[in-house]
């Protein structure tokens, strides 16, 4: 196991584009997050980015940032298909990491990753917000308590509308473009904090110019037969909404779905509500599991187990082969 920090916990951010500009803004919601430094590709970028949210020091290069003795701890913030060596090149520099979703690009690579975790005796986590937030806590509380029966059936969707650009991230295969990867990825994390992994999947798109998906309708099955019926898109906008049906009620995640505020439990004819409202951008509740994680010597967090991420990681993998999606990275 990982020593024990105690106290404030030193983050350092690799990577500062749009996502790390609403993870640093979500630490400063916490007392115990140091903002100690920031890592670019350029030195310019770095500056400006510290100067703007509030970071120590600013490293005009990667191995610049996770070589810095006073950082415990690394969010890796780049584009996902760079997850993989920036995972790489902090573990094996001893650091703690906060890898953004998706993890990597393939299960592969998440293995490869969660190896040099193991062999470093370092922290790990995926970034996936929309597990830490209160509102999903207590769905899981609700679940645990048996408010709904045994959970059969999730319907859930995450969908936008991008101007297609071959050359943009969402559709470039070598970037692991397409919806899968960038918000159906949150579906099947929901799924998979319900009903653990699936032993079917099924998933059918339509694809674009670049052989990346711009939509797809997923289903997954689980050996005690409950099911999940998931969509995704990145040319269209969907409802957001997330419902999960048991054999004894319903739980009802309106939109934004993935940054909840209120759920709804349905049961008995009766329907009973919850809200969770919060300050900024809601990336201080990754963050605290990880300062929480950090503080109590954890390698991992109970919330989202390394060993869930690479099923997940597994299950995207299939699903892009059922609908014919392949990255020069498999």
């Amino acid at each position: 196991m990982p020593e024990k920090i105690s106290g404030n916990i030193r983050w350092g951010i690799l990577g500062p584009g749009s996502i790390a500009k609403a993870f640093a803004t979500g630490l400063r919601e916490l007392p115990q997050a140091q903002r100690a430094a920031v890592g670019s590709r350029s030195q310019e970028k770095a500056a400006q980015f510290a100067g703007e949210y509030g970071f120590e020091r600013a490293h005009g290069s990667y191995e610049a940032l996770v070589n810095d003795p006073d950082v415990d701890i690394i969010y890796v913030a780049t584009p996902h298909s760079e997850h993989h060596k920036a995972c790489l090149l902090a573990l094996n520099a001893g650091k703690a990491v906060l890898c953004e979703k998706p993890f990597t690009i393939n299960a592969r690579q998440a293995e490869e990753v969660a190896e040099a975790a193991a062999r470093n005796n370092c922290f790990l986590m995926e970034g996936m917000w929309s597990r830490f937030f209160p509102a999903m806590q207590k769905v899981r509380d609700l679940l645990a308590e048996g408010a709904i029966g045994k959970p059969m059936l999730l319907e859930a969707d995450f969908g936008f509308r991008a101007g297609f650009n071959p050359n943009s991230r969402l559709f470039d295969p070598a970037m692991g473009g397409g919806a899968l990867m960038d918000v159906g990825v949150y579906c099947v994390s929901l799924a998979s904090m319900f009903f653990g992994t699936p032993d079917r999947a099924e998933c059918v798109a339509t694809l674009c110019d670049t052989g990346v998906d711009e939509q797809a309708v997923m289903l997954l099955g689980y050996p005690n037969g409950s099911l999940a019926h998931l969509s995704t898109a990145i040319r269209l906008s969907t409802v957001h909404a997330a419902t999960l049906f048991g054999e004894e009620g319903s739980l009802v995640l309106p939109s934004p779905w993935w940054k909840p505020t209120r759920l709804e439990l349905h049961r008995n004819g009766k329907t009973e509500e919850f809200t969770y409202p919060f300050e900024s951008t809601g990336f201080q509740f990754e963050a605290a599991e990880a300062c929480r994680c950090l503080n109590e010597g954890l390698a991992e967090s109970p919330v989202l187990p390394i060993h869930e991420t690479l099923q997940i990681m597994r299950t995207l993998d299939t699903l892009r082969s059922r609908c014919g999606v392949r990255y020069p990275a498999d």
